[in-house]
């Protein structure tokens, strides 16, 4: 429960502050994205318009933590690098632990 708490709480910090929230993703293009999407690096793979949606940012958070590493999302901005680095980090705790619980509960 911990960690899909963690991932569903990464994915909305993704999803409010990348390119200035959803509101300004809805009206602006994104020049200059905080998180690169393949759709974005490779338009001829998505259709004409496709803006990222909160289950792309969903998944972000999943393979980030699943992973410990972005896997198809590239974090541009600062703030998205160090944010992607916490979440891996929370995440290889939290595996630690569960670990150290059933070492704990075996011995």
């Amino acid at each position: 429960m911990v960690w899909v708490s963690n991932n569903l709480a990464f994915a909305l910090l993704y999803w409010e502050l990348d390119s200035g929230g959803p509101a300004a993703r809805l009206w602006r293009p994104r020049r200059f994205p905080d998180l690169a999407f393949p759709q974005e690096l490779s338009p001829g793979i998505a259709p004409e318009g496709w803006k990222p949606q909160f289950f792309d940012y969903l998944y972000l958070a999943v393979t980030n933590a699943t992973a410990f590493s972005p896997t198809d999302v590239m974090p541009l901005a600062a703030w998205a690098k160090s944010a992607m680095a916490v979440q891996a980090l929370i995440s290889l705790t939290l595996l630690g632990l569960v670990v150290a619980r059933a070492i704990n509960v075996l011995s």
